[in-house]
């Protein structure tokens, strides 16, 4: 048995088209003269909404609003977003054998929202959202205080640099996924111990 960690946005869910359209109606509430586009994702050292709002050009006496707007579009969003194809089945069949959470720069209430449309609820054990205190890599040790008992294997899936770095900060294996928001060549500044370019591959690499 494996702990496996999701990252949310790229990973799981498919919000690149939500994550701009929602950073330029951030960006106009507060009177950013910005277009966002997907490079101002795809660079990011750090992916979180501060970062991406500082890459959008947002001032930083601002850049709490601008999270805080970006949140609050997700949340007032009709309905959650699409899942990658395969994933859904990825989930079911690694839930059957190992340990499942996500960490993610989103709200737990957004993911958890994901979770219930896509009908993955009851496989995923926790969920560490913007609201859990901490680093991702801090996040990522958090899960493996509470579900690793004698010394299983963790993995932390990411489609970002940070996440490869939140993953050999916290000492468990890194696969970086390439249908993302980062490009493979951002990504591989971090070194991942696993490349993967698509969903099934993933079951590979965490059974193999």
């Amino acid at each position: 048995m494996a702990l496996v960690i999701f990252d949310y946005d790229g990973v799981l869910a498919d919000t690149l088209d939500d994550l701009i359209q929602f950073g330029q109606e951030a960006c106009n509430q507060l009177g950013i003269n910005h277009t966002v586009t997907k490079d101002d994702l795809s660079n990011l050292e750090i992916m979180s909404f501060a970062t991406y709002g500082r890459a959008c050009e947002v001032p930083e006496h601002l850049i709490d609003e601008f999270v805080k707007i970006s949140l609050r579009l997700f949340a007032e969003k009709e309905t959650p977003p699409a899942i990658f194809d395969g994933m859904s089945e990825v989930i079911k069949h690694l839930s059957s054998k190992h340990k499942i959470a996500i960490v993610t720069i989103n709200s737990s209430q957004n993911v958890r929202a994901f979770l219930i449309k896509h009908g993955l609820e009851s496989l995923v054990h926790a969920v560490y959202g913007v609201d859990t205190a901490g680093t991702k890599a801090q996040k990522i040790s958090l899960a493996r205080e509470r579900f690793v008992e004698n010394g299983e294997v963790v993995f932390m899936i990411g489609d970002s640099l940070s996440d490869v770095r939140a993953a050999k900060e916290a000492g468990v294996i890194s696969i970086a996924v390439t249908w993302g928001h980062q490009s493979l060549e951002t990504m591989l500044r971090g070194k991942p111990d696993f490349v993967v370019n698509s969903p099934h591959e993933l079951t590979e690499v965490i059974e193999h």
